[in-house]
């Protein structure tokens, strides 16, 4: 019986390169594990994790970045907008409520596109 999400992995040619420094300095997520070639972000065991994997047949940027998106949970979407902004990071939109979410989109440095998603009760 499949439960849920366990996680989500975005492949790179070189995950050293640019995107460990983006999600662990910029974006401020915890590392689990830390290999060079895998890393796995996330603080609560059992939780979904978020991974970055090197992998020998992905190369260079991702060339079509809406076909997947990784949704990161905050607590304020625009508080994390203004500080990720401040630190350079590229946003495809502003935080944008709708239904029971407010959410905006940025990208990372190969290209993939990410969210902040903050639940509305």
């Amino acid at each position: 019986m499949i439960k849920g999400l366990a996680g989500a992995i975005v492949w790179s040619e070189d995950i050293q390169k640019s995107l460990v420094p983006f999600y662990r300095d910029i974006i401020g997520l915890p590392v689990a594990n830390d290999t060079p070639e895998f890393v796995v972000f996330g603080s609560s065991p059992g939780a979904p994790a978020f991974c970055l994997g090197t992998h020998s047949e992905v190369k260079g940027n991702n060339a079509d970045p809406a076909r997947h998106m990784v949704g990161l949970g905050v607590d304020s979407a625009q508080d994390e907008y203004k500080r990720l902004k401040a630190k350079g990071v590229e946003f495809l939109d502003e935080p944008t409520t709708f239904p029971n979410i407010i959410l905006c989109t940025f990208k990372d440095p190969e290209g993939n596109y990410v969210q902040l998603l903050q639940p509305i009760s």
